[in-house]
């Protein structure tokens, strides 16, 4: 079967040693980059869009996870997303939350003989997404489910979860209650933290933040937002999937990205 690929592996040994195993499990597969970091990677694969992605689970700056949400929320729309496999070096326990979600994995080192079944795998996936061209919305909330049920998966111990959040305002340290807070936000290394009042500057990522958080309050709706589930007031679809969201007594707008658009459903 021919098909194009995306390798995104910061160590250049393992990605030249994945490329060369490639070439010999699945010769008509064409590889059209090969990538040291995540966020490359989501550049070239949204203006190469290739049928597959191979992502490293742990690299520098954007994870292999996070590469996936990007491509995602960025994917143009009506496009199908490429079959994503991960590449890691996590231990078994780690591995079920793969198993569950359905999406393909391959360990590092990688072994042609474990290689081979996930091109096979990955083939026959292409092949039934191709068989249902005519239906891509089928095959758009496919690839979205595993992404959905890989992100929730719980592996390792959960943090304690925040009750103040301690903001540096000038000289001073403000407590914000965790319950007051409309919603977060990404900005570079700091998170955007939004009160009914004002806005707060912490200096910690959205990563770090998010497992501290309860998660039937604080409800992820975009990689880069987690917004308080009671200051959502409205929610309308758009066409493309996407959400938005309008918050009790404040003006912001908030969009959930198609990733995310399963939470607003009516009961």
């Amino acid at each position: 079967m021919n098909a194009t690929a995306l390798i995104a592996e910061d160590e250049p040994l393992l990605a030249a040693n994945l490329q060369a195993e490639l070439a010999r499990a699945w010769p008509a597969l064409q590889i059209v980059a090969n990538l040291g970091h995540g966020a490359a990677a989501v550049e070239a694969a949204l203006a190469r869009r290739p049928d597959v992605v191979f992502l490293d689970i742990q690299m520098p700056g954007m994870t292999g996870l996070q590469a996936a949400q990007a491509l995602s929320e960025d994917w143009p729309e009506g496009a199908p997303l490429p079959l994503i496999v991960f590449v890691t070096a996590y231990d078994q326990y780690a591995l079920q939350a793969f198993e569950r979600a359905a999406v393909d994995y391959v360990l590092k080192p990688v072994l042609p003989e474990r290689l081979a079944q996930t091109c096979a795998r990955v083939q026959a996936a292409l092949q039934q997404r191709r068989a249902r061209s005519d239906n891509p919305a089928q095959a758009l909330e496919t690839t979205l489910a595993q992404l959905r049920g890989l992100l929730a998966s719980n592996v390792g111990a959960a943090p304690a979860q925040l009750a103040v959040i301690q903001a540096a305002v000038g000289t001073a340290i403000h407590m914000v209650p965790v319950a007051e807070v409309l919603y977060f936000e990404s900005a570079d290394k700091y998170v955007r933290v939004i009160t009914a009042e004002r806005e707060y500057l912490v200096r910690t990522s959205l990563r770090e933040l998010l497992p501290q958080l309860d998660a039937q309050r604080f409800w992820q709706v975009h990689r880069g937002t987690v917004v308080r589930a009671d200051a959502i007031a409205t929610a309308v679809r758009d066409e493309s999937g996407k959400v938005l969201l309008t918050l009790r007594g404040h003006q912001d707008k908030l969009t959930a990205s198609r990733l995310y658009a399963h939470l607003f459903k009516a009961m």
